[in-house]
C-alpha cells in the first residue's frame, strides 16, 4: 500500500477484482484470501469498518466479496488513519470498487496493491480447493490431497508446527511444494469441523509418584 500527496490525485488508474466469486464468503475464507489475520476479520467486523458488506446468515456472519479489499485497507490503515478515516476508505471502496485511489484525511490511499493481494488471494483459494478431494468412503470424508489419502489438514498441522516443506515432502513423496503450500491455504479457509484433535503425547520418562492416604495426613 502507497500514501500519497493529494497533489498526486491525477495519477488514476483502474482496477476490479475480475476473479471475485458471487458467493458470500466466512471469516475463515475472508482471512485466507486477503492475508488479514482471523482475529483482526472479526475485530474488524466487530467495528463495523465494513457495513453492508456484512451479512448475516443463520446466526453467521458472512462477507461479500465487494468488501474484500475494503477488509484488507481497513487492516493496512489500522496504525495509519483514524477509525474516522479507516471507515470512510472502506465505505469508499465498497461503494466504488472500481476506484484505484481513495483520499481521506489529507491522503491518497493507493488501493490497487490491496486489490491485487485479494486477486492473487482468490486465485490461490481457487487452486487449493482443486487439490482436495472428499468421498465418504475415504477417510470417513475427510479432506484429502487428490489420487491420495494424505489428510488436507495433517498437513497443514505440520506446517504449523515448524516442519519444513522439504521434510513433509520427504515423508510424502506424492505430494510437491506447491500442494504443500495450498494445504495451509485451504485449512485455514476450511478448518476441521469438531473439537480440535488432541495432540500425540511425547514419550517422557514417568516421574517419581508415591500414593498418600488421606489419613495419613498430618493435621493443618
Amino acid at each position: 500500500m502507497r500514501y500519497m500527496f493529494p497533489n498526486t490525485w491525477n495519477d488514476f488508474g483502474v482496477f476490479s477484482v475480475a476473479t471475485t466469486p458471487t458467493t458470500l464468503m466466512t471469516a475463515n475464507e475472508a482471512a485466507s484470501v486477503t492475508g488479514v489475520p482471523l482475529r483482526q476479520v472479526h475485530r474488524i467486523i466487530d467495528a463495523g469498518l465494513l457495513g453492508g458488506a456484512v451479512k448475516r446468515r443463520d446466526k453467521a456472519r458472512l462477507l461479500a466479496p465487494k468488501g474484500l479489499v475494503g477488509l484488507r485497507l481497513a487492516h493496512e490503515t489500522a496504525d495509519v488513519l483514524t477509525l474516522q478515516g479507516r471507515r470512510a476508505v472502506v465505505a469508499t471502496s465498497i461503494r466504488s470498487p472500481r476506484l484505484s485511489m481513495i483520499r481521506t484525511d489529507m491522503v491518497v490511499i493507493d488501493a490497487r496493491p490491496a486489490a491485487r493481494a485479494v486477486r492473487s488471494g482468490l486465485n490461490l483459494l481457487a487452486k487449493a480447493r482443486g487439490i482436495v478431494s472428499s468421498t465418504p468412503g475415504v477417510l470417513g470424508g475427510a479432506p484429502v490431497f487428490k489420487g491420495t489419502r494424505i489428510p488436507i489438514h495433517d498437513i497443514a498441522d505440520m506446517l504449523a508446527n515448524g516442519d519444513k516443506p522439504a521434510a513433509i515432502i520427504k515423508a510424502f513423496p506424492q505430494l510437491d511444494a506447491d500442494r504443500v503450500r495450498l494445504a495451509a491455504i485451504y485449512a485455514l479457509a476450511y478448518p476441521p469441523r469438531g473439537r480440535p484433535r488432541a495432540k500425540p503425547r511425547r514419550s517422557r520418562p514417568a516421574k517419581t509418584s508415591e500414593t498418600v492416604v488421606f489419613d495419613d495426613l498430618a493435621p493443618a
